[in-house]
C-alpha cells in the first residue's frame, strides 16, 4: 500500500465514524425548524446535544489517535489520553477502566495506546469492559489491555492487519488496526494480541 492509498483510506475512517452523529445533529435541526410541539422540541434538542457531543468527541479521539496533533517529539498526558477515550465510549456499550498514574509519555506512544484500547473495543460487539493499564515509566512505555464481555471477536481482517498483512481487505474501516501496526513498528513496541476465551489482551513494551 503506498502512502497516498494509507492516507486516502485513513481520512475515509475519519469520515465513515462522523457520518452518523453529525447526520443526527442535521435530522434534529430540521426537527426544531419545523415542530411545534415542546415535547418534540425538547426530543430534538437533546438528539442535537447528544450527537454534537458525540461528534466532537471522535473529532478529539481522530486528531491525537489519527492526526499529526503537537509538535515533533511532544508528549501527552496519560490523563489527557484517558479523558479523550473515556469521551469516545461513553453513552455506548463499552465500559473504560483505566489503571494509571499520572505521567507524560512520548506522542506516538500516546497514539498507539489510544488505537489499541479502540481495537479492544471494537472487539466487543454486545458491550463488555476494557481495561487499560499503561505502565508509569515515561522512558520505557508499556501497556495492558484487555478487552472482556459477553462477545468478544477479534475480525480476522483486523487480526491480519495487526501483523502488517491486510492484504486485499483493508477499507475505510480496516484501516485503523493497519496504522496501529505501523505505529508499533516504527516504536519498535513489540505489539501482541492474544484471543483468549471471553477476551483479547493486546500489549506492548
Amino acid at each position: 500500500m503506498n502512502d497516498l492509498d494509507f492516507a486516502s483510506l485513513l481520512v475515509s475512517r475519519v469520515c465513515h465514524d462522523l457520518v452518523s452523529p453529525v447526520g443526527a445533529v442535521v435530522n434534529g435541526l430540521e426537527v426544531l425548524e419545523e415542530e411545534t410541539d415542546i415535547t418534540m422540541r425538547a426530543d430534538a434538542l437533546r438528539l442535537v446535544a447528544a450527537s454534537a457531543e458525540q461528534a466532537a468527541a471522535r473529532l478529539q479521539f481522530a486528531r491525537l489517535a489519527f492526526g499529526a496533533a503537537g509538535s515533533v517529539g511532544a508528549e501527552l498526558d496519560l490523563a489527557e489520553v484517558a479523558r479523550i477515550l473515556s469521551g469516545l465510549l461513553r453513552g455506548g456499550k463499552v465500559e473504560l477502566v483505566w489503571r494509571a498514574a499520572q505521567v507524560n509519555w512520548p506522542k506516538d506512544w500516546a497514539k498507539l495506546i489510544m488505537n489499541a484500547a479502540l481495537i479492544a473495543a471494537d472487539c466487543l460487539p454486545r458491550g463488555g469492559r476494557v481495561t487499560v493499564e499503561p505502565g508509569s515509566d515515561a522512558a520505557a512505555p508499556s501497556f495492558h489491555i484487555v478487552a472482556s464481555g459477553p462477545t468478544v471477536r477479534l475480525a480476522q481482517e483486523v487480526e491480519k492487519a495487526l501483523v502488517g498483512e491486510p492484504g486485499g481487505l483493508v477499507d475505510g474501516r480496516s484501516i485503523q488496526p493497519y496504522l496501529t501496526y505501523r505505529l508499533a513498528k516504527t516504536l519498535n513496541a513489540g505489539l501482541t494480541v492474544a484471543p483468549a476465551d471471553g477476551e483479547i489482551r493486546l500489549a506492548a513494551g
